[in-house]
């Protein structure tokens, strides 16, 4: 809410057509780069999302199932709320490949975009000469963004389950705010404009999108690296090759990125300092060496924070064992010494990976001193793969 003060007295007269139009004005003014509108009402797509659930496809993300009820009608996580202004933020698809996903690379995304939504919130306030009930969303309560988008114009569900855009592609954070407010809606967007291509599907190297729109979060490098709280099934280690933090290549293949991605323009998207080179083995080094308080340092407002710095030095493990340079083992043998199981587990899997004598020695010192027993068994199979 704003100050009545502020509010424009003779705004009582505005249409919902004049009041969406200057919304959408507002919202491209505060950087936004697609915006749409959508009457509020049942989710088309819930149906759907709770059968994923309950498959088990979403792992451990068991808060994906709060609020059920809730995600079945996008009025009632906000009541009395009527209409959504859906908005799309590009974090620069052009940006080069590297071991952390783009969109991690810089601040939040979700603080980035609460801050122009609650801005987009007073606009709206202010034209509509009153203080207007409503709420942001941004990944944050029980709201299917992806169902709301497509239904306000934004674009189509890819076969990797993304939302498509054809004029922006699909690097870009989707961001919903519900208001108590009329305002003239958008058309949906009804195409599918991915046609026969399978290009993500047969991009994936976990094999995690198991048919067109269908993701099997388990098999997900994003998900193992960022939200799996356990150890990576060995299974899987090999394909995530040098991905330290999430992943894009279902999206770096899609034609629709490759024609219309764009460049980096949000400086707080910009990568910070500690990910500057962009090189995998350097990153992934500094990560296995790195104090929890350099940690909180450098990553201070970073999406990365969620893997925690454990998870994290686990991912730069698997990566160092996929690249497979001895210069790597005594970064490794050093990790062995780690006050967390699956850190130790995990170096030894790399030494077995890079199997050379000074691997080797590194996992049997440990071996002798090894007291956890998942740990144990994890050294004991890197020497095995290294025949003793």
């Amino acid at each position: 809410m704003i100050a009545q003060a502020s509010l424009d007295p003779s705004a009582a007269s505005h249409s919902p057509a004049e009041l969406a139009r200057l919304a959408k004005a507002h919202a491209y003014a505060l950087g936004f780069d697609l915006v749409g509108i959508a009457a509020l009402g049942p989710a088309e797509t819930a149906d759907a999302f709770d059968a994923w659930i309950e498959a088990g496809r979403a792992g451990v993300m068991h808060y994906l199932e709060r609020g059920a009820g809730k995600r079945r009608d996008s009025r009632l996580p906000r009541p009395g709320t009527t209409h959504a202004i859906v908005v799309a933020l590009d974090y620069g698809g052009r940006e080069p490949s590297g071991p952390v996903a783009r969109y991690a690379r810089g601040d939040d995304y979700h603080d980035v975009m609460d801050a122009k939504l609650r801005e987009l919130h007073r606009r709206v306030e202010h034209d509509a000469g009153r203080a207007i009930e409503g709420k942001p969303y941004v990944d944050t309560g029980p709201l299917l963004e992806r169902d709301l988008a497509r239904r306000a114009g934004l674009g189509w569900f890819g076969k990797n389950t993304n939302l498509l855009n054809p004029a922006l592609g699909s690097f870009f954070f989707l961001g919903v705010l519900v208001l108590d407010l009329e305002l003239e809606t958008d058309a949906p967007f009804e195409a599918d404009r991915c046609g026969t291509c399978t290009r993500c599907i047969e991009a994936c190297p976990t094999n995690a999108i198991v048919a067109p729109r269908e993701l099997d979060a388990t098999r997900c490098i994003s998900y193992l690296t960022i939200e799996l709280k356990d150890d990576i099934p060995e299974e899987l280690r090999a394909p995530i090759g040098e991905l330290i933090y999430g992943c894009d290549i279902c999206q770096e293949v899609c034609p629709w990125n490759v024609s219309f991605t764009r460049e980096l323009k949000v400086p707080e998207f910009s990568p910070r300092e500690v990910l500057a080179s962009n090189d995998a083995r350097t990153i992934a080094r500094e990560l296995l060496v790195m104090s929890q308080e350099e940690f909180s340092v450098a990553f201070k407002g970073s999406p990365m924070k969620r893997a925690k710095l454990w998870g994290l030095k686990r991912n730069a493990a698997i990566v160092l064992g996929n690249i497979g340079s001895e210069a790597d083992v005594p970064t490794l043998a050093a990790a062995l010494e780690d006050p967390e199981p699956s850190v130790r587990s995990h170096s030894a899997w790399a030494l077995g990976r890079i199997g050379s004598p000074s691997a080797a020695d590194a996992l049997r010192g440990r071996l002798a001193a090894e007291g956890e027993a998942s740990v144990a068994r994890a050294l004991e199979a890197a020497l095995g793969a290294l025949g003793g």
